[in-house]
């Protein structure tokens, strides 16, 4: 049962791992709306990181965005599907996205 509220589905993922995803999304689930854009950060569990100093890592950030009633089969689904399940794999998480209204313009009184 849909109750009308969505969920955005957050993973953060290595480089080259989302776009799969995203491919058996719409495959296998019929869901068509996900983005996947590109990011660099600073990992601290790598081998530089005993020197002091991190390595600099691209990631892929994956989203998703799904009804309620549908959003823990997705998670599950993109926590497998991006094996973020194995070591070094990733996180994913899930938040409420609550719809916004469209903003209504106030009557403008017409010029004289």
């Amino acid at each position: 049962m849909n109750t009308g509220t969505q969920k955005l589905i957050t993973a953060i993922v290595p480089a080259g791992k989302a776009v799969p995803v995203v491919e058996k999304l719409k495959a296998e689930k019929g869901i068509i709306t996900a983005n996947v854009h590109s990011a660099r950060g600073i990992g601290k569990l790598t081998l530089g990181a005993k020197r002091g100093f991190g390595e600099e890592l691209e990631k892929s950030v994956l989203t998703v965005v799904v009804p309620a009633d549908i959003s823990e089969d997705v998670f599950e689904f993109v926590f497998f599907e991006a094996e973020i399940n194995h070591p070094h794999g990733g996180i994913v998480f899930m938040s409420a996205l609550h719809s916004a209204s469209a903003y209504e313009l106030p009557d403008i009184p017409d010029e004289d």
